[in-house]
């Protein structure tokens, strides 16, 4: 493997947009991906999943999304744009190559890797979210008698029919899985543990990701304001149903907090109906089910965490300083960091979507570092 100019870990929608990106600009890039293919975390998602942000809004640098595209891709639809998206840059990853460290030697980055090492001025860890679940303990949960996953493992409701299940979480993860078994009229609920914040997917007929570009220069909290009477009566009275509205409105949330909304895609029909139940967070389980916070307590044959994830990269770059926080989380993504030739993408909420946040910051990034690769060769 040859020493490039900049080395990208992760063939994720960040990695190959970062690769596309700097090749507009000339720079010799070499990406590793420690799956066999790209786009490998959208590959494992449940079978269920649509982009929650539209199609046209959604394409990553140089290549829209096909037309032919529904207005929210399936999951096998992006993970087909992605692979499209790679042969038409020829983006070609070495695969099967899982980096175990990165470490700045001089004017060098070393990337350590269960193949070999290889070295580049320039880095961009675009390594998403997915492999981080986070899985909440519970007193009791080691002498729960059925099974217990986290959302990242839950495929389908298949295996799910005939039992009563609990799912852990109300974000968009949770709420799709739960309106997923309760489509296939599995006996389905939701343990919500605090105040929630939901959004329509559509508000008016446009897609919510068209208003929030439209108003992305305006300050968070007149935002929140003049859209709060509108999203109220899309998303009607929620506390009838056990749910608590979060006092922090969604620009904020997102801006302050890093924390995304959940756009409703049916699941509030579903608790309306009835099909769906609310409770309260978890309190501790039991051999046959859980106690809840109020201490109501239910038996359920399985549990689904979707508690979401929480990245921590401080044992891929130990020796790096003040480029992540105290949980391992980067301080900066899409922008320069304190450590010279070092990157981060696509590891931020954004309230005007995901894939088009990682669409700038890849280009951003690829111009700060084609600047910086000429600072150090002069």
């Amino acid at each position: 493997m040859k020493n490039p100019s900049a080395i990208i870990v992760g063939a994720g929608p960040a990695g190959l947009a970062c690769a596309a990106s700097m090749r507009a600009q000339a720079i010799d890039v070499t990406v590793l991906e420690k799956a066999n293919a790209v786009g490998s975390t959208w590959r494992r998602h449940y079978d269920r999943l649509h982009l929650h942000t539209d199609s046209s809004h959604s394409g990553l640098p140089g290549m829209e999304m096909p037309r032919s595209f529904p207005t929210y891709p399936s999951r096998t639809q992006v993970v087909s744009y992605l692979e499209s998206y790679a042969a038409h840059f020829g983006i070609r990853p070495v695969f099967d190559t899982t980096v175990t460290g990165i470490r700045r030697y001089g004017l060098q980055w070393c990337v350590e890797t269960t193949r070999v090492p290889v070295s580049a001025e320039v880095v961009v860890v675009a390594t998403g979210w997915a492999d981080f679940p986070y899985r909440p303990f519970w007193p009791g949960s080691e002498a729960f008698r059925g099974d217990c996953i986290h959302s990242c493992e839950y495929r389908n409701a298949s295996p799910y029919l005939g039992k009563r299940v609990l799912v852990v979480g109300f974000g968009n993860s949770g709420g799709e899985i739960a309106l997923d078994l309760a489509v296939a009229r599995i006996d389905t609920t939701l343990a919500v543990r605090g105040p929630v914040q939901i959004l329509p997917r559509d508000l008016l007929g446009i897609p919510i990701l068209t208003w929030a570009i439209a108003q992305r220069s305006l300050p968070a909290k007149f935002v929140d304001y003049v859209n709060e009477p509108i999203i109220r009566l899309a998303i009607g009275p929620i506390e009838r149903f056990g749910l608590r509205r979060a006092g922090k409105r969604p620009r904020r949330m997102v801006e302050e907090d890093r924390r995304v909304p959940l756009l409703d895609v049916g699941t509030l029909a579903k608790i309306r109906d009835g099909s769906i139940k609310v409770r309260r967070g978890v309190d501790r389980f039991t051999p046959d089910g859980v106690v809840f916070s109020d201490l109501s307590a239910e038996q359920f044959d399985s549990v689904i965490l979707a508690t979401g994830f929480r990245p921590d990269l401080r044992q891929l770059l130990s020796d790096a300083n003040d480029v992540l926080d105290e949980n391992g989380k980067p301080v900066e993504t899409g922008k320069t960091t304190k450590e010279p030739g070092l990157y981060f993408c696509g590891l931020t909420a954004s309230p005007t979507g995901q894939l088009r946040e990682i669409g700038l910051e890849a280009k951003r990034i690829a111009k700060l570092a084609k600047h910086y690769l000429a600072s150090v060769r002069t």
